[in-house]
């Protein structure tokens, strides 16, 4: 089978503060809207590849910056998630998508078994092989983690406003995700959403499911809306406000 990545396509993902100190472990699983050269543009225009279809806009400028001032670990995904969603389970409707929000998908449609195979086995493989790494390294140190997912989200979607300007999301275990919360809800003016705009569960997460709930690691998963955080002054103020919060976690 013809690999899907060549020599001229950038690596699959990317880490910054490898040696970080901290017990955070940041992950940003829709970092980038780039394609595989072999894929072409999947039948989309260049407008619509900048939208929040191809990626989480301003997550990734949120990511580094959280990085830098936590000292932590962060990982981010290097393809866009219309070549595989690296935050749904694996053989999901969601894994590949043909429709997102209204935009069809031309070349995500007839894909064969083994089109998506090959895209797992060199895309969403490789990124989660690598997060699985760095946890499995502080388990057997008896390091502390504290795994932290960070996305983004539209403010408008099929047409309804949402009016959240971040959420706070989890499933099973809450501990971190309340504190996370109540921090966020302090900070004067600001609309915190529970478990929205979307809520975390085992049909539609993969992340904060696996590297989470799992392996018994606190976590959260946080949504902070896009056009608060498309340039850098934006992404400068929610990476300042969410490093206080974490900051301000009790220890676990």
């Amino acid at each position: 089978m013809t690999a899907l990545l060549g020599p001229d396509d950038p690596p699959v993902f990317e880490v910054v503060r490898d040696t970080g100190k901290s017990a955070f472990v940041l992950a940003c699983d829709h970092a980038s809207r780039t394609l595989p050269k072999r894929l072409g543009d999947l039948g989309l225009t260049p407008d619509e590849l900048q939208t929040h279809i191809a990626w989480d806009i301003g997550a990734a400028g949120v990511a580094r910056l959280l990085a830098e001032q936590l000292d932590a670990f962060l990982i981010l995904q290097n393809y866009s998630r219309l070549v595989i969603d690296s935050n749904r389970p694996p053989g999901s409707p969601q894994s590949v998508l043909t429709l997102s929000e209204a935009t069809r998908i031309p070349g995500n449609e007839g894909l064969s078994v083994e089109d998506v195979q090959r895209r797992e086995r060199e895309v969403f493989w490789p990124y989660h092989e690598r997060l699985t790494a760095e946890l499995d390294r502080r388990a057997q140190r008896g390091l502390p983690a504290v795994f932290v997912a960070i996305h983004s989200f539209t403010p408008v979607y099929l047409g309804i406003v949402r009016k959240w300007h971040a959420g706070v999301l989890y499933q099973r275990d809450a501990r971190l995700a309340l504190h996370m919360l109540e921090l966020l809800r302090a900070e004067p003016g600001l609309e915190i959403g529970d478990n929205e705009p979307y809520r975390v569960s085992d049909a539609t997460d993969y992340s904060v499911v696996v590297y989470g709930e799992a392996r018994g690691v606190p976590h959260v998963e946080l949504e902070l809306r896009q056009d608060l955080i498309t340039d850098a002054a934006g992404q400068a103020v929610w990476a300042e406000r969410i490093a206080r919060a974490l900051r301000a976690l009790p220890a676990f």
